[in-house]
């Protein structure tokens, strides 16, 4: 009891009831309330990162969109797509497929002796 004696002597603000139930409203709004102030910031960084993927898909729905429109109006585009996306071929021809290895994954199975 000494001690709150003394700190309400040596900070005469706290006395106020208005100062009281303001730092009470602070605490509340912080910590303790539905909408805290904690919460508001993790929806505001969720906010902003599906703000950030809706720009990339919109990006991505216009460049889709112009690619189908030269792949429709374009028949050496078409067969371009096909032959290079889906592997098409005429009855005539052979495919060869030459695949890249990592320059990184080459150099650590050559140390590795495989």
């Amino acid at each position: 009891m000494n001690f709150l004696r003394n700190f309400l002597e040596k900070y005469p603000i706290v006395k106020n009831r208005y100062v009281i139930t303001t730092c009470g409203f602070i605490v509340w709004i912080v910590f303790f309330d539905q909408n805290n102030l904690i919460r508001q910031y993790e929806e505001r960084a969720v906010l902003y990162q599906l703000r950030k993927e809706k720009k990339f898909y919109q990006e991505e729905i216009v460049s889709s969109k112009a690619q189908l429109n030269e792949l429709l109006t374009d028949n050496q585009t078409l067969e371009k797509f096909a032959r290079e996306k889906h592997l098409m071929k005429k009855d005539h021809e052979d495919i060869w497929l030459v695949i890249e290895e990592d320059k990184s994954k080459a150099a650590s199975q050559e140390n590795t002796g495989k």
